[in-house]
């Protein structure tokens, strides 16, 4: 859960980044309202964490800041860019989730019912982003995303 905590901070910074660099007034109300979106997000993860007597990620400031300068930066590609930044974001969230929710104890239904419901809402926020015109990054841009999502769980996993 603590990667879970950890992956919604750095989705809300992302949002938060792109929403300042954003070109048009309808792409950084989306962006706003997904970073809202992630907070509930936030806010179960972080209550779960309680729940298990466990802590967040001791790099929780750096999660952030770097995925502030991220968004901002893929943000200054253009909100059709930005879009699918989102797009792809949400599709390597979903993964993640999948993944998680196969690894869970078949007890763990608290768990399981937050992870189900952060899915289905990442699914809707790619989802919208594509449909507002998101669009596809290349493939090693998708790439690059797919190896520092990885950095950042595995080390989020342990500090």
């Amino acid at each position: 859960m603590r990667v879970n905590h950890s992956g919604e901070l750095a989705a809300q910074a992302l949002y938060h980044g792109q929403a300042l660099m954003a070109r048009s007034p309808g792409t950084r109300a989306m962006l706003l309202a997904a970073a809202r979106s992630e907070s509930d997000h936030l806010a179960w993860c972080e209550q779960r964490l309680r729940e298990l007597a466990a802590r967040p990620s001791r790099l929780n400031a750096l999660w952030y800041a770097g995925s502030f300068t991220i968004g901002a930066a893929a943000a200054l590609m253009g909100d059709a860019k930005s879009l699918g930044f989102v797009a792809e974001t949400e599709r390597q969230v979903e993964g993640h989730l999948d993944d998680h929710l196969g690894r869970l104890p078949p007890g763990d239904a608290r768990s399981r019912a937050i992870l189900q419901a952060m899915r289905a809402e990442e699914i809707a926020h790619g989802a919208a982003a594509t449909a507002a015109g998101g669009e596809r990054l290349p493939a090693p841009v998708r790439a690059l995303m797919r190896h520092t999502a990885r950095l950042m769980t595995g080390t989020a996993y342990w500090v």
